[in-house]
């Protein structure tokens, strides 16, 4: 069953076009990445599906409902879980407080302990480093404490945005496999990433986006034999 569904996607800032005709689908259980350097419009994708931005054109539909242009809030209540680049956490909260943010949503809110203790099971790291302030973690735990606040709105699907973001090698292969071991229990990942060669590993699809449109697709596989792929983006 498709779970997310893209199509013919166009976005622009004021007079500035920066996707043209943009299309993917993610089906439930998947983990797709989506491939490009910095400005190929990555962010700008992610943030038109999530409400963020408003489309010029094209659809967006979510579980065969369309929630194109829909305002992030409503799209969270959907069953979307957004990680930003950064995890964007809140450093002089604890990881618990930074955890229940995840459930401001009042449905959520019900089940905060539910989800709390799930969250723990998940990472007990977490659990253990609770009542610190966010700001006192190591990388590799910040980006535990990210996920997790993803999690605490019980989604259907998570986006995650440039995972690897400003960790060191040993965490990013860390987090890689952090981000693998959702989808194992379950949850449908679009990841959004520059690092090709440790996304492609744990990918079952991939797209790449360059200079605002999609150039080629295939699975995880066919992307790392691809001369292109290994050329521009594996170095090889």
């Amino acid at each position: 069953m498709l779970m997310l569904e893209v199509k013919n996607l166009d976005v622009s800032y004021g007079n500035v076009q920066v996707l043209w005709d943009v299309s993917l689908n993610v089906a439930e259980g998947e983990l797709v990445v989506l491939l490009g350097a910095n400005g190929a419009g990555k962010t700008t994708l992610l943030n038109a599906i999530t409400g963020l931005v408003r489309p010029k054109a094209g659809s967006v539909s979510f579980l065969d409902q369309d929630i194109t242009g829909l305002p992030p809030n409503e799209v969270v209540e959907h069953g979307i879980a957004y990680l930003p680049e950064g995890g964007r956490l809140f450093p002089d909260m604890s990881v618990q407080e930074n955890l229940e943010l995840g459930s401001y949503l009042k449905n959520n809110w019900k089940i905060r302990k539910n989800r709390l203790e799930y969250v723990y099971n998940v990472f007990p790291r977490l659990k253990e480093r609770r009542k610190q302030l966010a700001k006192t973690l190591s990388g590799g735990e910040r980006q535990m404490l990210a996920m997790g606040r993803c999690l605490m709105s019980n989604p259907k699907m998570g986006f995650f945005d440039e995972l690897s973001y400003g960790l060191a090698p040993k965490l990013v292969k860390e987090a890689f496999a952090m981000l693998k071991s959702l989808r194992d229990l379950g949850l449908t990942i679009f990841l959004i990433e520059q690092n090709a060669n440790q996304s492609l590993e744990i990918a079952d699809r991939a797209y790449v986006l360059e200079n605002g449109r999609i150039v080629t697709s295939g699975t995880s596989d066919e992307l790392l034999n691809s001369d292109h792929i290994r050329k521009a983006y594996l170095g090889l």
